[in-house]
């Protein structure tokens, strides 16, 4: 065996042994959150369907076909929800759910279309959700469905799988919370959530218990459209294929799909040339069928790919454009009307037209009629659907507010024209009035549709970032590259080799295999100057070469690209509800009853008072009725409970984009609340206010040991190590430091490895060290503590050069052979150079911070003061870091936790709000609730001041939509009449409403100008 294979072998033991380790401690804790996850290697992914039959329901089918008798007891589903106008639609979906048995929690996202629902499948199945929302009158498609908790019998595995879905017909809060309660109520389907804004829902679901047929049926079931997208197993693409033109083409195509292993699922549209295919990543790579497509036609085929930003902005624009369609059949209806309404009475030659009658009957009524009934009941469907939804569930929205006075107007204007007809007293219709009210309320819902889209423009302008194109690099058999070509981007594999040239983007995330040259990453980062880039450095998608040719190797491809995560972690942020959200809802929940109580006081107090002659009106044409009913109407119209709903999820859903874009993702808006309360932030120090490069400044024998076997039994202990300061010790014995200041954990920059001997027995100690063998001689390598745990004897003389160390703010690394002290390796890590500046800018926003760390205290002291951090906590190991945050919080404080490792990980996770940098492992950002993309603390200030300004925003959206119904209401209904002759028409009152929430979205998007707060400009002032 080489040293390079030695090395890996231990390098691998080693990080497996350490995870096992740090996560032993937190299993226990976790179990209950945990999504069970099936291992499918095993499987025949061919032959396994995607979504079992009734009979695999009881259990898990194994690879034998035995049943493995799982009994799931907690499943969470995730729906996209079609439908919901405002906070009542989602609050009525909520409260369908609720209501049934087995619910343990149900939570709709009005603005992203999303529903997630926890239950207990074994007193509730999926048919019982998707008929409650059914009931509650929306349109859903589940996205994905996961096993939070199981039990079993005997082994099983789980195959939980996250699906996602297209959903149609959302069109506020209360339609979010129907989809996802119909579809956490769903049996197999362990979570949901729904984006209004979006319209996509991410459904976890175990294929073996639920079909995706059935998470669709449940959402069409509720009145929503839905269409499945992709899912971790399964994919789901739309190809176009130039040259498909009759029937035979289609046959020739089918054949080649079908012999494709891998191929789930396809359909042809001979029509529009396209294909969509569902198939298996895990069997069957796009490229490969790309490929058979071409190839095995002879070339008669071109296949062609959408970008996913043009998929994403055609379904972006669908619902504005639905409205707009609808607003210019009304438009058209509407002309007319107006004519004959306001321009015929005006003009002497036509007023004769306004007065002609045809029997008993005046023919302008009857026009206006004609008109206007297209208009009522062929545009206005949709509000009499949405309200027709919530009636069903018990609930009440914007659309029955609508539905309810444009019907009153119409109505009252049919029963005036037989009325004329029969009595001969004359009534004035209100056939314009439903006309403007209803073009009113759609040119709102348009504006606001728009508005909306552009507070999720930033996933847009996150997936224009993906090239269109790459250039593939082939090799002979010797590795010479031989040919170059050009293929689409979505066809790039893992360990595919691509050529980059100057003012390219880099195709997909890898590693540099040849060349060096300058890149722009501010656009994932935000990092201002481009980066130098060498052989070894990983680069990121997306990004922008500047200056040199580069040769790279793809690492990470599809869901696993640093820019696809990146869009996923903001759509899943957005689903995620601020617990200020919950005021809006209880508010929705009751807004509407309230509202329709109300117009119903102001006719009859208008009626009555009119009856008895409290006031005097010259009704000219009218009757006493009708004037009561006006005002009703106003009341009805003008209310409006959008506004309320739209006010946390849009500033959340802006807030999220331009933390993105300033190099902090966001984890949603419970994470964006807790965080403007943030009392302490406690610092992990390396590799979070160190850079994490330590390097060896200097090295003690007390021993005639010769130096090189010191350094070479030294370095051969820590090659198997992760920690930064055993690669600092193997940097050191390869006779270079390297400059980067992040390194990825999988390659060791090692020029010779010559100097390795023979390491077995090799353990990790978390938080202390290493012990092995080496070539047969006991090896202890670590901190202080671990060899006194031994009872290795420190003589004085090693006590003075730590003391002395210790005192320069640098670690020391000590090495024990055969039970005996041999030297002290002397380490530093230099601080980041804003550490100091951002700890200053934490003092002035109020907020205290403090150092934790497992070095010992004299170093801990130093780099405290020349940080400026007062409170230190040292010499603690990873577990401890999570009592510390523990004892905070007991004291009543918000305590957040900035950390970069595994080690890390229980503390970010105990403290209310973590942020972890993005140098550091998955594990880390799955714990924290902010990440910071860039290996910089200025995000940190950042995060927190971004967190606050965006509260204040949504304070202010409450204050303004909460002040707007609380003035627009009163005068609606008259109260300003009796002393200023003030009459707020139904039309103008229709108006007023749709632009209120109009307006909430604007106040939102006011949140895109965001500037990082100034402190960070001096900070790089002082860095240069």
């Amino acid at each position: 065996m080489s040293k390079s294979t030695q090395l890996a072998n231990w390098k691998s033991q080693s990080l497996e042994k350490k995870r096992t380790q740090s996560l032993e401690s937190m299993r226990t804790q976790s179990l209950e959150k945990t999504t069970i996850q099936c291992d499918l290697d095993e499987l025949d992914l061919e032959s396994a369907p995607l979504l079992a039959s009734e009979e695999m329901k009881g259990g898990l089918i194994s690879a034998n076909g035995h049943n493995d008798n799982l009994r799931v007891a907690s499943v969470k589903l995730e729906v996209s929800v079609e439908g919901m106008t405002c906070a009542a639609c989602s609050n009525s979906v909520e409260k369908a759910l609720l209501n049934l048995p087995g619910i343990t929690s149900a939570s709709v996202a009005l603005l992203q279309n999303k529903a997630i629902v926890e239950y207990n499948p074994s007193m509730l199945e999926e048919k019982d959700i998707t008929e409650a929302i059914e009931d509650a009158g929306f349109d859903a498609k589940v996205l994905s469905k996961t096993v939070l908790k199981a039990t079993s019998a005997a082994p099983h595995r789980s195959s939980a799988l996250t699906g996602r879905f297209q959903i149609s017909g959302l069109s506020c809060a209360s339609c979010v919370a129907c989809v996802e309660g119909v579809l956490q109520s769903l049996n197999g389907v362990s979570s949901a959530a729904v984006g209004l804004a979006t319209g996509l829902g991410e459904v976890t679901f175990d294929p073996l218990v639920v079909r995706k047929e059935e998470i669709i049926a449940a959402i069409t079931d509720a009145g929503f459209g839905a269409e499945f997208l992709e899912s971790e197993e399964r994919k789901k693409l739309s190809i176009t294929i130039e040259g498909m033109f009759a029937e035979e083409d289609a046959k020739v195509v089918s054949n080649i799909l079908t012999q494709i292993r891998g191929v789930k699922h396809f359909d042809l549209d001979i029509l529009r040339e396209r294909v969509e295919i569902m198939f298996d990543p895990e069997v069957v790579q796009l490229r490969t069928i790309v490929d058979a497509l071409e190839q095995k036609a002879s070339g008669k085929f071109k296949v062609s790919l959408s970008h996913p930003y043009s998929v994403y902005s055609s379904n972006q624009n669908m619902e504005h454009v639905q409205y707009l369609q609808l607003l210019r059949l009304s438009i058209i209806f509407s002309v007319p009307v107006l004519f004959l309404w306001i321009v015929c009475p005006r003009v002497p030659v036509l007023h004769h037209f306004v007065t002609m009658r045809c029997g008993s009957f005046i023919v302008v009524d009857w026009l206006k009629w004609l008109l206007v009934t297209p208009i009522q009941f062929i545009v206005g469907k949709r509000f009499y659907v949405g309200a027709f939804r919530s009636l069903k569930n018990m609930s009440a929205n914007m659309d029955v507010l609508v539905a309810m006075g444009t019907t009153a107007a119409y109505m009252y204007s049919v029963f005036a024209i037989f009325y004329t007809a029969c009595t001969g007293r004359s009534l004035v219709t209100y056939f314009e009035t439903t006309v403007m009210l209803l073009n009113f309320v759609l040119f709102g819902k348009y504006l606001e549709t728009v508005a909306k889209g552009k507070t999720s423009e930033s996933i847009g302008k996150l997936l224009a970032l993906a090239p269109t194109t790459a250039v593939l690099l082939i090799f002979d058999d010797d590795g010479n590259p031989i040919k170059e070509k050009e293929i689409d981007a979505q066809l790039i594999e893992r360990g595919d080799v691509l050529k980059v040239y100057p003012g390219s983007k880099v195709p997909a995330d890898g590693i540099i295999v040849r060349g060096t040259s300058h890149v722009d990453e501010s656009m994932i980062t935000g990092e201002a100057h481009p980066i130098p880039k060498d052989v070894g450095d990983n680069v990121i998608g997306g990004t922008l070469n500047m200056n040199g040719v580069l040769h790279l190797r793809v690492q990470h491809v599809g869901s696993e690209a640093a820019l696809t995560q990146i869009v996923k972690l903001v759509e899943t942020a957005q689903l995620v509800k601020a617990p200020i959200q919950k005021f809006a809802d209880y508010v929705a929940s009751i807004f509407v009853p309230v509202i329709v109580s109300l117009a119903f006081v102001t006719w009859l107090c208008w009626y009555m008072a009119g009856k008895f002659g409290l006031y005097s009106v010259d009704l000219s044409g009218n009757n006493l009725f009708a004037f009561s009913l006006m005002f009703a109407i106003s009341v009805l119209v003008i209310a409006c409970p959008c506004a309320l709903g739209l006010a946390t999820p849009t500033a959340v859903m802006v807030a999220t984009g331009v933390g993105a874009t300033n190099g902090v993702l966001i984890k949603g808006g419970e994470a964006l609340e807790t965080a403007r309360n943030i009392r302490h932030v406690v610092f992990d120090k390396t590799g979070t206010l160190t850079k994490g490069k330590p390097c060896v400044t200097s090295v003690k024998l007390f021993s005639n040991m010769k130096v090189m076997d010191f350094l070479e039994l030294s370095a051969s202990a820590e090659a198997g190590s992760e920690h930064p300061l055993a690669k600092a010790l193997v940097d050191y014995m390869n006779g270079f430091l390297s400059s980067q200041g992040d390194e990825s954990s999988d390659a060791l920059h090692i020029k010779n490895t010559g100097w390795l001997r023979n390491v077995d027995s090799f353990e990790v100690v978390p938080g202390k060290g290493v012990r092995c063998n080496v070539d047969g001689r006991k090896l202890l390598v670590g901190s202080l503590r671990l060899l006194q745990e031994q009872d290795i004897m420190i003589s004085s003389e090693a006590e003075t050069y730590m003391h002395n160390i210790e005192q320069m703010a640098r670690s020391e690394v000590l090495v024990a052979i055969d039970g005996q002290l041999e030297g002290i390796f002397a380490v530093a890590d230099p601080l980041k150079l804003e550490a100091a500046v951002v700890v200053q800018a934490l003092k002035r926003m109020g907020i205290s911070s403090i150092m934790v760390t497992g070095d010992n205290w004299r170093t801990a002291r130093a780099i405290a003061k020349e940080v400026g951090i007062d409170q230190v906590v040292a010499e603690v190991l990873p577990g401890e870091k999570a009592e510390v945050i523990k004892e905070l919080q007991e004291r009543g404080s918000i305590v957040a936790m900035v950390g970069d490792g595994i080690n890390d990980s229980p503390a970010l996770a105990m403290a209310n709000v973590g942020i972890a940098i993005g140098a550091g492992t998955d594990i880390a950002i799955e714990a924290a609730d902010f990440v910071l993309i860039k290996n910089n603390l200025e995000g940190v200030v950042t995060a927190i001041d971004l967190s606050r300004k965006t509260f204040s925003r949504i304070r202010l959206n409450y204050i303004f939509a909460m002040g707007y119904n609380i003035l627009a209401v009163p005068i609606a209904a008259g109260l300003l009449y009796p002393s200023l002759g003030l009459l707020l028409p139904p039309w103008a009152a229709g108006a007023a409403m749709a632009f209120s929430s109009v307006s909430v979205v604007c106040s939102s998007l006011l949140l895109k100008r965001y500037k990082r707060p100034k402190l960070l400009d001096i900070v790089n002032i002082k860095v240069q």
